[in-house]
Parts: structure tokens; sequence; C-alpha cells
């Protein structure tokens, strides 16, 4: 079992070590050790470019650019997924502070499991500001943006930048939209040479991920898509020579690839299915589970008994006492968002339960869970 290193190797150092570049306080979470031999107020544009699940075992079985300029290794959060991974970047702080505890998070304010990134109920199609929700009031999270004393820009793709979360979590920055990889590294270049004054550019590239989901991490669709990013990469620090800047590459976390007969259906064991008050929350990989207050004993008992190869049970409570989640005093909702019980499964394992309105998929790729795969990720440093 590998957990986050929050005193000074994970993705929350690495924006402790920039948000202090530009006058942001570090709060509880140390500088990062893997950048300390850097001097970032040197450049005047550092540019943080984040490929969504480029693992660094990934990386370092591979040759070529990310390869040879990847200086160190990162840890992601827990779990080690999207929603509280990009929400750690969008606000500098660790799923202890900013409270999203994976993809699906149960939140009491909305009466259910949300979707946080997308902000739906699970199982449903339409966005709770739809219903009156106004997510910014719901997160109550500050902007990592916001607190630097330069000028700063957000490049996504086009279908992310305008979205209700996007919207709440870059503030003052310029935002600036794309379609296709070689159009997200144009718009990165312009805004290097736009600028006038020290800046920090933001940027986040999603089709790693997709293809690991669909295909699996270590399929040869994401092997071609790993050389077209590199290719890319190259050509845009050529772009920018001369400029003065320092581009760093990392990952909101890894991947490990699993199959059909490795999943766990909750629907399959009516005994368990009958202890949950509320559907699974967080990850397949990682799964929170709120019991009924007469039924902890014997969902504890079965789940111990029949997955104890193939999973960890541990009461909810002990991930915060054991920081799991990062450091300092926890948001006031985390204890109610990570349920009775956490899954976390072991090997290639993932859990799902399925709602009557969900339509089944398979991901080949998941990630959320505490192996190396997919807790460390790369820190590729180039200059320019």
């Amino acid at each position: 079992m590998y957990l986050p290193d929050y005193e000074g190797n994970s993705l929350v150092n690495l924006m402790s070590s920039l948000g202090q570049v530009y006058g942001r306080d570090k709060g509880v979470y140390p500088e990062c050790a893997a950048v300390s031999g850097i001097d970032l107020a040197h450049y005047d544009n550092i540019v943080l470019l984040v490929i969504d699940g480029l693992g660094h075992r990934y990386v370092q079985s591979t040759t070529g650019l990310f390869r040879s300029h990847c200086t160190g290794e990162l840890t992601s959060v827990f779990p080690s997924t999207t929603a509280t991974s990009i929400s750690a970047f969008m606000t500098g702080l660790a799923p202890q502070q900013h409270g999203l505890t994976g993809w699906f998070t149960y939140l009491r304010e909305v009466g259910g499991v949300t979707a946080v990134l997308p902000f739906r109920l699970r199982g449903t199609d339409s966005e709770l500001t739809e219903q009156g929700y106004n997510l910014a009031e719901l997160y109550q999270h500050p902007v990592f943006f916001d607190q630097l004393d330069c000028n700063s820009i957000v490049v996504s793709e086009n279908w992310i930048l305008d979205t209700t979360f996007n919207k709440a979590h870059t503030g003052v920055a310029q935002k600036r939209g794309y379609n296709d990889l070689s159009e997200m590294f144009d718009q990165i270049r312009d805004g290097v040479k736009d600028g006038q004054d020290k800046q920090y550019i933001y940027a986040y590239w999603s089709q790693f991920d997709h293809l690991s989901h669909v295909h699996g991490n270590q399929s040869e669709q994401v092997a071609i898509h790993f050389q077209q990013l590199q290719s890319e990469t190259k050509r845009f620090i050529s772009e920018i020579a001369g400029t003065n800047s320092l581009l760093l590459i990392t990952s909101d976390h890894g991947f490990i690839d699993t199959m059909p007969e490795r999943c766990i259906t909750i629907n399959d064991h009516p005994i368990l299915q009958n202890c949950l008050n509320a559907p699974l929350s967080g990850e397949p990989r990682v799964a929170y589970c709120y019991v009924a207050p007469d039924k902890h004993e014997l969902f504890n008992d079965y789940v111990t008994f029949n997955f104890a190869e193939q999973l960890d049970c541990i009461p909810s409570h002990k991930l915060i006492n054991d920081h799991y989640f990062g450091l300092g005093e926890p948001h006031p909702k985390l204890a109610e968002r990570i349920g009775d019980f956490t899954l976390i499964m072991k090997d290639n394992y993932v859990v799902k339960d399925w709602l009557p309105q969900e339509q089944k998929f398979f991901h080949y790729g998941v990630h959320g869970g505490v192996s190396e795969l997919e807790m460390f990720t790369p820190l590729i440093v180039l200059e320019a």
C-alpha cells in the first residue's frame, strides 16, 4: 500500500512551491522536495501541464523526451483520482481541506451521491444548478489563481472550459480553450509569448486518461498517443525558446489495468446490498460504504469472510486519523463524505454497484487506489 507523501512530495506540495513563488501562503503543506533544487522565481513563465492519467511508472517504461527529462516522482492524493487531484491543483489544497473524496462524493446538502466535477446526482444527466444549487457556495473552495501576485492563464478543452466546476475554480485567471493536442500547445505558446510580466499557466489534457480507461493503460492506442504527446511537447519547447520559461509536466494519478473477472458487483451480493443505506461513492478502487447502524457487524463480517484476498475493509474514520486525505484541520464535511467503511481494493480488483437507471460499462484501465502504479506521478522538467 502506497499513501500520499504530504510532508514534501505530493502534488499538493508542488502547488505549495508554485504558490510561494507568487506570494501565496503555503499553509500546512511544506514545499515540494522534488523542485527544491530549481530556482522557480528565476523564470518569467511557469507552465504546469497536467496530463491526466500519466503515471510515473508508465514514463519510466518508455524512451524519449519525457523519460530523459523526468527528474523525480510525486505522489497523488487519496484517492488517486481526477476529482480529488484536479481539485487540489485548482485550490492548492489536499482532500483533507477541499473535502471532495472521489468522482462520486456523498453530499448531504443535495441529498445524495454526486458526481462532483459534472455537478450532478449519480444516475442523472441534469446538473444540480438546474435545481437551484450553487456549486461555488456548496464547495466553498479557495481559488488558487486568486491568491497569486501574477498574471495567470488556464488552458482547457473547450468542452471543459466553461463548466460550472471550472468557472468556480478559475477565478481571475484568463481562460483559453482548445479542440485538440496541437491547439492546446498553440494556446500555451501564445500565452507565453503574449505575457508582459511574470505569469503562471495551468494546462490540462484529458485524452491519455480517456484512452487508458477504454483500451487499458498498456494498450497500443495509449502507446501511440504517448508518442504524440512527446512529439507535440518537443515542438512546443522549440517554439518558446528564449522566453525564459519553465515547463513542468505531471499528472493527477497513474493507472492499473484490470479485467471483468476482477470486478466485485455489489448487486450480486444481496446481503451486502441490504446493509447499505446509500449507493457506493468514491471510486471502483476505493469505495465508501454507508451502512445501516444495526448492520455494521454483518457488513464487516461478510466482506472480511468473502473478500479478504480482494480488498481491505477499513472503518472510514481511521482514514482521517491516519492522514490519508492530508494534514491539518479537516474539512467540516469530510467525515460525512466517506461513509462508515471504506473498501480499498488489492491487486487490480474493482468494486461496483449499479443503479437501475445507470447504463453499465467496463473500464479496462482504472485508478483511485493505493498501488504503486496509481499513486506515483512523474515530474518532467523542461526549460526554454
